[in-house]
């Protein structure tokens, strides 16, 4: 069994914990994930790696208490021992050796699975303009972790008490103004923060990528509930994904699909994981 070595709150309902994972360590990549299965009688839950030691083998996740399972999983004291993880899962990031300058944009906790992707791209050299968006200046997180890797960061919040009062959108045109043109978008956040960021960086001609982490449930493609539509075609987020071009996403579908899950009757979904 693994444990988890520290657990601290760094936002309302949101927690940095720290687990060991030194086997996935080893052979984990960004863009990939975790299924966390705390105890015998809890839930599944897949989680997006923020941070990996591979000489410690420990793993960093960021995860907010939403349902059950990462209620659960939020409330454990360091030395808990963790029934099951398994990983890592999912398809790694592509990055491709040509990026030069690379914009990020993230809502919410959506920075925590593309802070890896900063941190390799940084590690390049690649130049790294980051923006970030979230509800108030109390719910910004791993500020100091993005401004070490990124040569740019913008904060817009969504009541002004923190960076530009507005939505993380409204961003993209003074980025792209300032410190583009830009080879590529890596977008994380909400699904329809996402969407509506696809569509803003389409202005530009900047390609994209999205991670479609928010809407796995159980993390291996069996209960259906992460498929989505991609260039016509349908995918499944937790094996094909869970990241994929963002140009080819149908939103539209996607967004009317996960309506369906906000009824706790039908399926336990804690979104924005």
């Amino acid at each position: 069994m693994e444990k988890i070595i520290s657990n601290q709150v760094i936002a309302p309902d949101i927690h940095r914990i720290v687990i060991t994972a030194p086997q996935i360590a080893k052979t984990w990549n960004p863009g990939q994930f975790l299924i966390i299965h705390f105890s015998e009688n809890s839930e599944r839950i897949p989680l997006t790696v923020c941070l990996c030691d591979r000489q410690k083998g420990e793993i960093t996740l960021i995860v907010q208490a939403i349902g059950p399972g990462t209620k659960e999983i939020c409330s454990a004291r360091p030395g808990t021992e963790i029934r099951d993880v398994a990983g890592p899962l999912g398809k790694p990031t592509e990055l491709h050796s040509d990026l030069k300058n690379v914009l990020f944009i993230s809502g919410g906790i959506g920075i925590a699975p593309l802070l890896p992707v900063i941190d390799e791209l940084h590690g390049r050299g690649v130049k790294i303009t980051t923006l970030m968006g979230t509800r108030s200046r109390n719910t910004l997180i791993l500020e100091n972790e993005v401004l070490s890797k990124s040569d740019n960061v913008m904060v817009s919040t969504d009541d002004g008490t923190y960076g530009t009062h507005g939505l993380v959108i409204s961003l993209v045109k003074e980025a792209v103004e300032k410190y583009g043109p830009f080879d590529r978008a890596f977008i994380a956040g909400p699904t329809r923060m996402m969407a509506a960021s696809v569509s803003e960086v389409q202005k530009f001609t900047i390609p994209s990528t999205v991670s479609l982490n928010p809407i796995m449930i159980d993390g291996t493609g069996m209960c259906g509930g992460c498929r989505v539509t991609v260039g016509g075609k349908t995918k499944f987020a937790c094996v094909d994904g869970p990241e994929f071009e963002g140009d080819l996403v149908d939103f539209d579908k996607l967004t009317k699909r996960l309506s369906t899950y906000k009824d706790p009757h039908t399926c336990r979904i804690d979104s924005n994981r």
